[in-house]
């Protein structure tokens, strides 16, 4: 009888441990497992910089009110066996009532927020930092003066008042944190890959620098919306700059004025500033927009023709002549076309 009481409490003395483990273990596990606030769903930016421990990122989501216990995201990390040594950098949208179990896996498969900015064609700098402050990537302001910076224009290797004209059009791709100045490289390293030896060779053999190359595609750019007219278009100012003529180009005066309400008026062509091609012969003095390769292209290689004159036909293209007197009846039949109408 006495044995019996003795194995009894030999077993009581190693199971009543174990149990109680067992029960801690599961509070441990059921407390660090519960989200911080299950009723509050929403997502926050959370941004993970580089060279950050996961125990700083722990103690970063703890101070956020993401997790309840920041050591216990660690705890469970140890417990599901996950490589918290090679967290990503990054964005991260999380929320309070997110399992920590979900917003580990989060972290360590590196599921970062992706921003997207469309470069368009024909889209000017103004317009790339509007679309940038609008991604939340970095203040429009910002990458603006990022644009103009002459530090990082000569270290590109660009003679101009910025970087207008040399960036790729294009969707690009970016994750915060990041730079103003690692999102124009980016675009800057895209148009240089679209920028083959045949360009080079063919600037050359007109004359033209890289930059009056693309001085002129942007303007072809601007001058219409139909790429199977970018060609003869440069047919146009390729025939006028041999000829001694001012390019009168309408998007080059609107681009140099302060405030352009939408309509260009006389007074606007009369006005003297370094980009008006009605005022100034040769091209401007640096691109109006971002043009994309197709423009370049037309700017390398126009089409053969005697045109000096174009109109636009009202109906997104344009009528071409070869002198004034038929610009001025074509002119004349697209006003009484659009009367009619």
């Amino acid at each position: 009888m006495n044995s019996k009481i003795v194995a009894l409490r030999t077993v009581s003395l190693v199971l009543v441990p174990i149990v109680v483990a067992l029960l801690v273990y599961r509070f441990l596990v059921g407390a660090i497992a519960t989200p911080a606030d299950p009723a509050n769903t929403t997502e926050v930016s959370v941004e993970i910089q580089p060279g950050m421990t996961f125990r700083d990122v722990c103690r970063t989501l703890k101070e956020r009110g993401i997790i309840r216990y920041s050591r216990g995201l660690e705890i469970l990390a140890k417990i599901k066996g996950k490589p918290t040594d090679k967290i990503s950098s990054g964005e991260y949208m999380l929320s309070a009532a997110m399992e920590p179990g979900a917003i580990l896996e989060k972290l360590v498969s590196g599921d970062i927020v992706k921003r997207k900015v469309m470069l368009v064609e024909g889209m000017t700098i103004a317009d790339l930092a509007r679309v940038v402050g609008e991604s939340g990537l970095i203040p429009a302001e910002e990458m603006t003066r990022a644009l103009k910076d002459q530090g990082l224009l000569a270290r590109a290797g660009i003679s101009s008042p910025s970087f207008e004209g040399y960036l790729d059009p294009e969707t690009y791709i970016f994750s915060r944190p990041v730079t103003a100045q690692e999102i124009i490289w980016k675009m800057l390293l895209q148009a240089e890959s679209k920028w083959p030896q045949e360009f080079t060779d063919q600037a050359d053999k007109l004359g033209l620098s890289r930059h009056e190359v693309l001085t002129l595609a942007s303007v072809i750019q601007k001058e219409s919306g139909k790429a199977d007219e970018y060609a003869t278009i440069s047919s146009v100012f390729h025939n006028r700059l041999k000829a001694g003529m001012k390019l009168q180009s309408d998007p080059t005066v609107i681009y140099g004025l302060q405030n352009f309400n939408g309509n260009l008026t006389k007074e606007d062509l009369q006005n003297p500033h370094p980009y008006n091609t009605y005022v100034n012969f040769g091209l401007p003095p640096a691109p109006i927009c971002n043009p994309n390769v197709a423009a370049i292209r037309a700017a390398l290689f126009p089409t053969e023709t005697q045109y000096l004159f174009f109109v636009a036909d009202g109906s997104g293209g344009h009528t071409f002549s070869a002198t004034l007197t038929e610009h001025n009846e074509a002119v004349q039949r697209i006003i009484g076309g659009i009367e009619k109408k």
